[in-house]
């Protein structure tokens, strides 16, 4: 695809971010669009949101477990950036009828990074000397994509379909708890909706930051000290609504809970 046609679509789905709006599939607009120019999409969607003011303050893991795989029909996980302005403390009250389109949120665990890492080579090992805590958090995801009518590409492209990010109530290092073992309960308006552990994310959601380090790390980019990292989530999407409440607990990790309006 050429520079002009990525930026197009990039200018696209950043008018639909701005305009709160939905645009039919890029997998239907450009057939034959490819998972490389999905992701200079995805970065050209980025330098328009920096240019703007915002600031990359991480970056999240997609694509982790076996049924989002099953509908998407991809084996592998994507990325894409969190930025300033997505970021939310546990409590907080999201205005999700004035800043997204058609969100769903899901409960997984961040990675806060104390000193950079790059691949390729990076290991499991690794990852846990690279990390200062982990936290409980919620990521809001939102599509730009007409009903959520999503390939592999279309998610790329649209920043992998992130929202926002609540970040929970505490932080403990990795070494104190079962990354891969550890329970999740999620509750939506005081009711239980779904269960979890921390394998639902490629086995251990240390896999996955490992696997975000190399797979950066062959286009010359790095996690960076002091980044947030999500890395995927532990449990099936829930559509929200304004009014709606969530929280989770994780075992070991701790809690966190969002008010959407």
């Amino acid at each position: 695809m050429d520079t002009q046609r990525i930026a197009s679509l990039g200018a696209a789905l950043h008018a639909a971010l701005l305009e709160r709006k939905t645009i039919a599939p890029l997998t239907e607009q450009a057939p034959g669009i490819t998972i490389e120019d999905a992701y200079r999409i995805s970065l050209d969607l980025l330098e328009r949101r920096i240019a703007a003011g915002e600031r990359v303050v991480g970056k999240k893991i997609g694509v982790t477990s076996k049924a989002v795989m099953t509908m998407l029909d991809v084996h592998q996980p994507d990325f894409g950036y969190l930025t300033d302005t997505m970021m939310y403390s546990t409590g907080a009250t999201l205005p999700i009828s004035e800043t997204m389109i058609q969100p769903r949120a899901e409960g997984e665990i961040a990675f806060v990074l104390s000193a950079p890492l790059k691949g390729p080579g990076v290991t499991n090992a690794d990852v846990l000397r690279a990390t200062e805590f982990v936290m409980p958090c919620f990521e809001i995801v939102d599509s730009r994509i007409d009903d959520w009518r999503i390939r592999i590409e279309d998610t790329i492209a649209d920043n992998a379909s992130c929202g926002a990010v609540v970040l929970g109530d505490r932080g403990v290092s990795p070494r104190e708890v079962d990354l891969a073992t550890c329970g999740i309960v999620v509750e939506l308006n005081g009711e239980i909706i779904a269960t979890g552990a921390g394998a639902a994310a490629l086995g251990s959601p240390v896999n996955c930051v490992t696997w975000l380090a190399n797979t950066l790390g062959r286009i010359g980019v790095g996690l960076e000290a002091g980044e947030v990292i999500l890395s995927g989530s532990l449990v099936p999407l829930q559509p929200v609504a304004p009014g709606d409440h969530m929280s989770l607990v994780i075992g070991g990790i701790g809690r966190a809970s969002v008010r959407f309006a």
